[in-house]
């Protein structure tokens, strides 16, 4: 055998009767077959396309290996397959890819928008599978390809600013697929490349310069009969059928009573002699002849037509093609072709098997070698190793053995998506958020981040993006989750630190609160989720008095930038607080009034209001927040409690509120002439201060104090 320097492609046909394998290589336009050997399943490992027994077509596979390596002389290690199946799915699919101003169109933009248009027919299948069932792509063909949408022939070395492409994209359950590829592996080989087998078939049965006409063909096998569609210089549908010359067989062996095996012997001698003798089951010598063979197996032969014809006018959109071919064993049989015609409504003449007719750039170095249809499929399979290269890979994910559709450009993050891995134990994981409204907004506050995943590939350091092989070791330790969120109210961008007001004439710096939730907060209160916060841009007079710890004299008098005000008259930034003991009466008060506010009263509290970030609404102060700014002083209705102060009883009246300094006015008790160091004041029992609030029923106790 005469030694090329070419590489070998090396295909295998695992028919449900027998696998055919091929080795040879490609020349120009033409292609060189340099060996090709075939042997049947000793058993009926394979029904309908379908593995049955793994271990037992594995082992056919490698004796086909064996004499192929002796004849071709080179080792096999990377074949290319086709599937066929009972449950074949096709999507069809338009994807386009922009580019950002005009490129050169390469080959490599060719392959990545076949395999944007196969990655979409995959989303969009996995939409529509309603089944249990999980399917992959076996297989895919271009319909038709665009260039700044308008239709082009070959996109290659054009310039575009986008490309386009129409394909149909063909799937088949994962059970067909896994069982193709156990076998393959199992006899010692890698999976280069899988297709279709009706994509193989038609790669060499209908040319493309055939293509432009409304062409059917049948790829009639054993356990499947698989049909394809051309038009307008494409492949526009694909289908399969689970009845082929298997069929046939059981209808012999059913008549003769034989076995299957003898069955398949009977129906390939009438092929080539008038009659053929074999034993029954009983042992007894019988014989029969062509036509009574072709009798026998005449309502199984018009059965297997008509659902040819009825797929071909269903793919075809319910009108007849203008042609069929027919290549494979089965469709030999007598009547076949002229069954489908007749079915289909077209001449019988239309209706052919095609063999040597479609294999004029198919060379074979063995001699002997007859051009048949049978070797259709076998050869198809190698070449469409040129046309695409659509290959499943497996990859090992956590201890887990995966199957992925390889594009060429998977990474481990396709391995974990297709592993179901989660897809936020990837990336680091951020704490638990913490949301609260802060002057009637929300706000939220992210937790922090967590570690990402620790990511190995074949025992070395990686992460998501990193390139993938088949057969690599991918292991993926869960990213974590962060702190939750934390603030304090003095972290609060709206939050300033102090407030500064002028006390009895001196400028005293008051930290800032926070109402939360009703209750009164410092800058250190932890923020708690769906907390409702408003920031306090006031003091009121009762609260300046607890800060700065004093007692006020029962008689004094307060005023607030100059008014007279009482407990809860609000104090704003830069504004003014004066107690004093001196006993003014009424006329006085507003003849100091009338001296420290003449005409210009008005605009003088308006810049202590502005100073201290109030603006006015309607002639009142407002701080922007629900709280009610400083008005006017009003006189509130009042309310009349009953407590005990020493162990007797005493009625408050004539105020809306009371706290414990007020206790002073109904009481005998000289706070001016001191009986001991210091006056101790108890409320319930318990230590109290002067402006503690008081309520109905407390009881009171007030006493002087020696140290």
């Amino acid at each position: 055998m005469t030694k090329t320097k070419e590489a070998f492609v090396f295909g295998l046909d695992i028919g449900t009767r027998s696998i055919v394998g091929t080795v040879g290589y490609k020349n120009k336009d033409r292609f060189v077959v340099v060996a090709q050997e075939s042997k049947e399943h000793e058993t009926r490992a394979m029904l309908d396309g379908q593995i049955h027994d793994i271990h037992a077509v594995g082992e056919t596979i490698k004796e086909v290996v064996e004499l192929l390596e002796e004849k071709s002389g080179e080792p096999l290690k990377q074949v290319s397959i086709a599937a066929a199946g009972r449950v074949l799915k096709t999507v069809t699919v338009h994807a386009d890819m922009e580019f950002t101003e005009d490129k050169l169109i390469t080959q490599e933009d060719i392959y990545g928008l076949d395999s944007l248009g196969v990655e979409k027919a995959y989303e969009q299948f996995q939409v529509e599978n309603k089944t249990d069932m999980k399917f992959y792509c076996v297989g895919y063909s271009v319909v038709k390809y665009y260039m700044n949408g308008y239709l082009i022939g070959n996109l290659e070395s054009h310039k575009a600013k986008s490309i386009g492409v129409d394909l149909i994209a063909t799937f088949l359950p994962d059970d067909v697929v896994d069982g193709l590829y156990r076998a393959v592996e199992y006899a010692g080989l890698e999976v280069a490349n899988l297709t279709l087998e009706p994509i193989a078939a038609i790669t060499v049965a209908i040319p493309e310069m055939y293509r432009m006409l409304n062409i059917g063909l049948i790829d009639v096998g054993a356990g499947t009969s698989d049909i394809s569609i051309t038009k307008d210089g494409s492949i526009i549908a694909y289908g399969m059928l689970p009845v082929a010359g298997d069929s046939l067989t059981e209808v012999i062996a059913r008549h003769c009573l034989v076995d299957f095996t003898t069955a398949e012997e009977i129906k390939k001698g009438i092929s080539i002699a008038d009659t053929v003798e074999y034993k029954d089951i009983m042992g007894l010598p019988q014989n029969i002849t062509r036509e009574q063979v072709f009798t026998v197996c005449e309502e199984s032969v018009t059965m297997m037509a008509k659902q040819a014809a009825d797929k071909l006018l269903e793919l075809n959109g319910g009108k007849p093609v203008s042609a069929v071919f027919v290549v494979g064993g089965g469709g030999k049989i007598q009547g076949y072709t002229e069954y489908v015609a007749e079915y289909l409504g077209i001449p019988k003449e239309r209706c052919a098997v095609r063999g040597s007719e479609v294999m004029e750039k198919i060379d074979f170095l063995e001699a002997d070698v007859v051009k048949d249809s049978l070797l259709v499929t076998p050869i198809g399979i190698c070449l469409n190793f040129y046309e695409q290269s659509n290959n499943f890979m497996f990859v090992t994910f956590n201890d887990t053995r995966i199957k992925l559709y390889d594009n060429n450009k998977l990474s481990i993050v396709d391995a974990a998506m297709q592993a179901d891995f989660p897809n936020d134990s990837l990336f680091p994981k951020r704490g638990q958020s913490l949301t609260f409204t802060i002057n009637g907004k929300q706000k939220v506050i992210r937790g922090e981040a967590g570690e990402a995943a620790v990511i190995t590939l074949n025992g070395e350091p990686a992460d998501i993006h990193t390139p993938i092989r088949r057969n690599d070791l991918i292991t993926v330790k869960e990213s974590t989750a962060g702190k939750p969120a934390e603030m304090e109210v003095g972290k609060l961008t709206e939050f300033s630190a102090s407030l500064s007001i002028f006390v009895n004439d001196k400028k005293v710096e008051f930290p800032k609160f926070a109402s939360v939730n009703g209750q009164l907060q410092s800058a250190f209160y932890s923020i708690q989720e769906n907390d409702k916060i408003e920031m306090l841009n006031f003091y009121t007079v009762k609260q300046i008095i607890e800060f700065m710890d004093v007692i006020l004299d029962k008689n004094m008098n307060i005023y607030v930038n100059n008014r007279i005000a009482d407990l809860d008259t609000k104090v704003y930034e830069n504004f003014s607080v004066i107690w004093t003991l001196e006993v003014l009466e009424l006329s006085e008060v507003e003849a100091m009034e009338e001296t420290v506010f003449p005409e210009e009263a008005e605009e003088i509290e308006e810049e202590a209001l502005e100073r201290s970030g109030v603006t006015l609404m309607d002639g009142q102060p407002s701080n922007g927040t629900e709280d009610e700014p400083p008005q006017s002083q009003e006189t509130a209705s009042s309310t009349t409690i009953h407590i005990t102060v020493n162990k007797k009883p005493v009625t408050l009246s004539g105020k809306k509120d009371y706290i414990f300094v007020d206790v002073f006015d109904y009481i005998d008790f000289d706070l001016s002439k001191p009986h001991g160091t210091s006056v101790e004041t108890v409320l319930n029992g318990k230590k109290a201060g002067f402006t503690q609030f008081l309520s109905e029923g407390d009881v009171l106790d007030i006493f002087w104090k020696n140290e």
